[in-house]
C-alpha cells in the first residue's frame, strides 16, 4: 500500500529550511531531542518508509524506459527505519536489486537513489543505500561508493554524470 504521494515543490523547499534533528543547547550544552515522527508529519515509522518508497518508485533506470519499481530494483521491502538514539538522527536504510549480477549501472542507480530521497525530504536522516547481499559481482565496492560522501560529492560536480541523474529522478508530468 502506498502512502499520499508528498511532492515537495522548489518553492516549499525553498521557504522552508530543513528541520534539524538534533541540536545543542547553547546554554547548558546538553543535546536537545529533534522532532518526533509526528513533529515530522508522519503517523509512525511505516508512514515515513511508505514516502520514501514512493519518491523511489519514480525513478528511471539509465538505460530502459521504465522506473526501478517497474524493474523490481526498488521494492518496499528494503527500507528499513532506525529510530534515533540521543543525540541522533533516523538512519535510513535502502537496499536495491539489479537487474543482474554484472550491471554497470549499479554505481549511478545508487547515487540517484541517495540524491532523490536527500532532495526529497525537508528533514535530516542519516542515508545507508546498499546493494542487496549477493545480487551483484562487485556490491562491496559499490556499496563503499555510494556511502561516500566525497565521491558522491566529486560525482555531483561532473556536468554529464549530474545530467544523468537529474534525468533519471525528474519527475514526470
Amino acid at each position: 500500500m502506498l502512502s499520499f504521494f508528498r511532492k515537495k515543490t522548489s518553492d516549499d523547499l525553498a521557504t522552508k529550511p530543513p528541520i534539524s534533528v538534533n541540536q545543542r543547547n547553547t546554554s547548558t550544552g546538553e543535546v536537545v531531542p529533534g522532532p518526533t515522527l509526528q513533529q515530522l508529519g508522519y503517523r509512525n515509522v511505516n508512514d515515513l518508509k511508505e514516502t520514501i518508497y514512493d519518491f523511489l518508485r519514480t525513478i528511471r533506470d539509465p538505460e530502459k524506459p521504465s522506473t526501478l519499481e517497474d524493474l523490481h530494483v526498488v521494492y518496499e521491502e528494503g527500507i528499513f527505519i532506525t529510530e534515533p538514539g540521543p543525540g541522533q538522527a533516523f538512519v535510513v536504510r535502502i537496499e536495491f536489486n539489479p537487474t543482474v549480477p554484472h550491471c554497470s549501472l549499479a554505481t549511478l542507480i545508487g547515487l540517484c537513489i541517495r540524491i532523490k530521497v536527500q532532495r526529497s525530504l525537508n528533514h535530516h536522516v542519516k542515508l545507508d543505500i546498499y546493494i542487496k547481499k549477493g545480487a551483484h559481482a562487485t556490491e562491496d565496492e559499490i556499496n563503499k561508493q555510494i556511502n561516500d560522501k566525497e565521491r558522491i560529492a566529486a560525482a555531483m560536480e561532473n556536468p554529464n554524470l549530474r545530467q544523468l541523474v537529474e534525468n533519471c529522478i525528474k519527475e514526470e508530468d
